[in-house]
């Protein structure tokens, strides 16, 4: 039996936070600077955007790694900190989010339709999340209110390691059924979430305006002008730039234009990994 290149797309797998619920990825950003803030640390929103798209205990260690932070954690404690600390920050951190994930659930514009047409041609929706399954609980809820309920869903402390590793992506294709990881895209707004589907093996987009990156509401990233918009574009283009993006858009809503163009390549027997 020979290997044949696939010559369709099978599966999606969706972040969640910056790319289907929260433009601006919102939620997890600010409980960040409130969890530190509680510990006498303070953490600005531009700080705690950093790491973002990690499992989030692993966020908040690469958080405390930073030498800035590391210094205002030392003027408080008179230590550097622990993972015990970190920990600890963390257990903060996690009902503080259960608690203000309601205030940033709404659907992304564009999302329910893009998805739709996903549907229509035949492709399962995975997704996954830095969230632990606990939040991811709560978000998959107020999905559902909202009308989006994806195929399956892996939250980062379901596998033995979260993003930048591929295990989440990866349980996506085991649960879905899908027989090659070439006939998979993950599209994420973080540069973790971008290399977790690198090193998976599959076609990668990068979301650059409604996450992370930009973080902006809808309305602010609307009214932003086109030079200004221009800039933002090119310089969050420059971040993804060592997680290898197959595809750059803003938001969601242009995602089947690039499904459409990923099928017409696999056609042409180009591969994920060979781009």
């Amino acid at each position: 039996m020979q290997y044949q290149n696939p010559e369709r797309l099978q599966a999606v797998v969706l972040d969640w936070a910056g790319t289907v619920v929260d433009f601006g990825s919102f939620a997890p950003t600010q409980i960040f600077v409130e969890a530190f803030a509680e510990f006498g640390v303070a953490v600005s929103l531009e700080e705690a955007r950093g790491p973002m798209g990690m499992g989030k205990w692993d966020h908040i260690r690469t958080l405390c790694d930073q030498p800035q932070i590391a210094e205002r954690y030392r003027l408080v404690f008179g230590r550097n900190p622990s993972d015990d600390d970190v920990t600890a920050i963390y257990n903060r951190f996690m009902p503080l989010q259960i608690e203000k994930i309601a205030e940033h659930s709404a659907l992304i514009p564009g999302a329910l339709q893009a998805i739709a047409q996903l549907r229509e041609q035949g492709l399962k929706i995975g997704s996954c999340s830095g969230y632990p399954k606990v939040v991811m609980e709560k978000v998959v809820e107020l999905a559902q209110r909202n009308g989006y309920v994806a195929d399956h869903v892996v939250a980062t402390d379901e596998t033995p390691n979260g993003r930048p590793w591929p295990a989440q992506a990866l349980a996506n294709v085991i649960a879905l059924g899908i027989d090659d990881v070439a006939a998979c895209v993950k599209v994420d707004d973080t540069w973790p979430g971008i290399l977790e589907g690198r090193k998976a093996g599959m076609w990668t987009v990068a979301l650059t305006c409604s996450g992370n990156a930009l973080g902006l509401t809808y309305e602010a990233y609307k009214a932003l002008p086109l030079d200004i918009l221009e800039q933002e574009r090119a310089r969050i283009g420059r971040m993804f730039e060592g997680s290898r993006p197959h595809y750059l858009i803003d938001t969601i809503a242009e995602l089947p234009a690039v499904i459409e163009d990923i099928n017409t390549r696999l056609a042409r027997g180009e591969m994920p990994q060979a781009q």
